[in-house]
């Protein structure tokens, strides 16, 4: 994968399971492993959370060794943990505090990614110009702090337009397109019309989930579910509401909000349907219809 554009983190979630499952694979508890390389039972337990990114690569050549591993899976871990400690793009937003959490860092390298929005239109579908009017209608910031935030939130898109992207999948509730066609309706249309030449692009799925679906299994909130292609790495779920934002990766956390989303593109339109009703709010729009 491109070093441009793989995640630090992942590749270090990804060492650490690798890690833990050669130990598991030689009949060594973590206690015994520990021991028999000299460390303290926290050095390992952390190496193999992925809570540390200062992995020094004679630490690898111990466990190596005492695993009975090869050369070149003593090379792989090595390029992750090497990997694990590069900079992403996103680590000078982060710095500045304009990204609180590590969804960009989990985006980056995702192979699927599942969406729903009840509120406003998914972060990687917006406009420049919808994303700036949604950020002013926020929390009080001065221009240069919006522009800033614009810009980190437009190079996130950057996944959809490269080479190999994932697969992008996004309900949007029909209450984010009509509160934003009733207070800023130029921005609206053009974001509008920006959802339909996505929903025509390879990989790219767009659902209106209507009014008239009644109530809805993903009624607490918007989520986002990455899927990645290496076996190693499990699936993260993202959850988002006013309180305060979550990850999770549990086997069951995301058998459950996958069923969520599910059940919610169920009752969603489908993809023409959903192309058919963006064209609608465009024609309501542009006859002056009450939106």
């Amino acid at each position: 994968m491109d070093r441009r554009t793989h995640s630090p983190t992942v590749r270090l979630r990804r060492l650490g399971r690798l890690l833990r499952r050669a130990r598991e694979e030689s009949n060594r508890s973590q206690t015994e492993a520990a021991k028999l390389v000299g460390w303290s039972l926290p050095k390992l337990g952390r190496l193999e959370a992925a809570e540390t990114r200062r992995i020094k690569p004679d630490d690898l050549a111990a466990l190596a060794e005492l695993y009975s591993v090869g050369a070149d899976t003593l090379a792989m871990w090595q390029e992750l943990a090497a990997q694990a400690k590069e900079r992403g793009w996103w680590a000078k937003y982060r710095k500045s505090g304009i990204f609180t959490d590590d969804l960009p860092d989990f985006e980056s390298e995702a192979s699927a990614i599942r969406t729903y929005e009840p509120q406003v239109i998914p972060g990687l579908l917006q406009t420049p110009e919808y994303a700036e009017q949604i950020l002013r209608e926020g929390q009080a910031q001065d221009d240069g702090a919006i522009a800033a935030r614009v810009d980190a939130r437009i190079r996130r898109q950057d996944i959809l337009h490269r080479h190999q992207p994932p697969e992008y999948w996004a309900i949007i509730d029909e209450s984010a397109l009509r509160r934003g066609m009733a207070g800023f309706p130029e921005v609206m249309v053009d974001q509008i019309k920006h959802l339909l030449r996505m929903a025509t692009r390879s990989g790219v799925t767009i659902q209106v989930l209507p009014y008239t679906a009644g109530a809805h299994a993903a009624s607490s909130g918007s989520i986002v579910i990455m899927d990645y292609a290496e076996a190693v790495d499990p699936s993260i779920v993202y959850v988002e509401s006013y309180a305060a934002s979550l990850m999770m990766e549990e086997p069951a956390e995301i058998n459950r909000v996958s069923s969520v989303f599910s059940h919610v593109s169920a009752s969603a339109l489908s993809g023409a349907e959903s192309a058919e009703f963006l064209r609608a709010i465009l024609t309501e729009a542009e006859s002056g219809s009450d939106v």
